[in-house]
């Protein structure tokens, strides 16, 4: 027997870092969509549907259902996946199901973001008289009313607004009934996974009160304010949610590629260019950590040997000799003798050119001396 799954949408590599995205209430993973593939650059992200939303079947889900219900459908999900621990952020509902994730499977998470939620909903009657409502007469009221509650005036996205009005009511209503019943007050101090809570300053359903509560409870866990963002932050204000995931979720891979980078250019030389930063770099000398040296430099393929000689034949090629002499330092640290070195410039003589291999060369004898004199960095 196939046991029906959420809709989701899958972006990254197979064997990235997993990293699932819930959305909120009324919306479809069209929420993410201006966050999501940047984040697929280093995880292998998945988005996935409420039931009744997008493409989720409205079966999935019934009357008096809980956010446990919600949470046990991801996992099922991820299971379908072959995904046993992955990195989680939720916006709203998505958010609580992240929660939930966190007090009672917490195995299964590597980390946690909750966005623009809540440990609770302001209690259970406000969520009975909107399944009620909903029950009673559709969605149609409420998506009028959407911008209202999710964006800062003047601000919209009428995909998000299309979603909402297509939902399934009797699962919307079912949606309510979980939020009625949430409320995990109690439990936060037994989260125990890095965790971060982002908030949107001008969100009237879960303001930054909601986050800052779960913050000073979660042992460890950090909080950021978005300024001019309301209840859907990923997709007012994509970057800022962006950077602040990238930070909490690639911090790692961030943090080994900078002892990579270490070990391989020197500390000397990763202090300076540390030094040398300012806000306008800060973003490309994170993207060097975390990616050149946190995921291509790690990657146990080939060896720091071969892929010296690989960067020292390419920035030959482009006529980076500038670069090539901090790759000449490396190559040294990375066990290359000066007899190879000389031999992998030779190569570059055939392939990238007599002109080019000359200056090459030039480079790195003044660096080989420097090594001879003592007087390198």
């Amino acid at each position: 027997m196939t046991v029906e799954l959420l809709n989701h949408r899958a972006e990254g590599p197979d064997s990235a870092p997993p990293l699932l995205l819930g959305p909120s209430l009324g919306t479809s993973y069209a929420l993410w969509d201006k966050v999501a593939p940047e984040l697929s650059a280093g995880h292998r992200v998945v988005r996935w549907d409420l039931p009744g939303h997008g493409g989720s079947a409205a079966e999935l889900i019934g009357p008096g259902a809980t956010v446990g219900d919600l949470a046990a459908l991801v996992l099922a999900l991820a299971d379908a996946l072959g995904v046993e621990r992955f990195a989680y952020a939720g916006v709203s509902l998505g958010g609580a199901v992240g929660l939930h994730l966190a007090l009672h499977h917490p195995e299964r998470l590597t980390s946690l973001a909750v966005v623009c939620s809540s440990a609770h909903f302001n209690g259970a009657a406000p969520w009975r008289e909107r399944a009620a409502l909903v029950r009673r007469e559709g969605l149609a009221g409420l998506a009028d009313g959407a911008d209202a509650r999710w964006f800062t005036p003047g601000f919209t996205v009428p995909r998000l607004v299309r979603d909402h009005r297509d939902a399934d009511p009797g699962a919307y209503a079912a949606c309510c009934d979980a939020l009625a019943a949430f409320d995990v007050r109690a439990g936060l101090g037994r989260i125990a996974v890095p965790t971060l809570l982002v908030a949107g300053r001008e969100d009237p359903a879960t303001p930054p009160a909601h986050l800052r509560e779960i913050a000073d409870a979660v042992p460890g866990a950090a909080l950021v304010e978005i300024p001019g963002a309301s209840h859907l932050a990923p997709a007012e204000r994509p970057e800022a949610v962006l950077a602040a995931l990238r930070s909490h979720f690639g911090e790692g891979a961030a943090r080994l590629g900078m002892a990579v980078r270490r070990e391989v250019l020197g500390d000397a030389h990763v202090d300076r260019a540390q030094a040398r930063q300012t806000p306008f770099t800060a973003r490309f000398q994170d993207f060097i950590s975390r990616y050149a040296w946190g995921e291509i430099w790690t990657d146990p393929t080939l060896s720091r040997r071969e892929r010296s000689m690989v960067t020292l034949t390419a920035l030959v090629a482009h006529g980076h000799y500038e670069e090539l002499a901090m790759h000449v330092r490396a190559a040294r640290r990375n066990g290359l003798s000066p007899e190879e070195i000389g031999a992998v410039l030779l190569q570059t003589a055939v392939y990238c050119g007599v002109p080019a291999a000359n200056s090459a060369f030039a480079a790195a004898q003044r660096v080989l001396a420097e090594e001879e004199t003592g007087d390198g960095t």
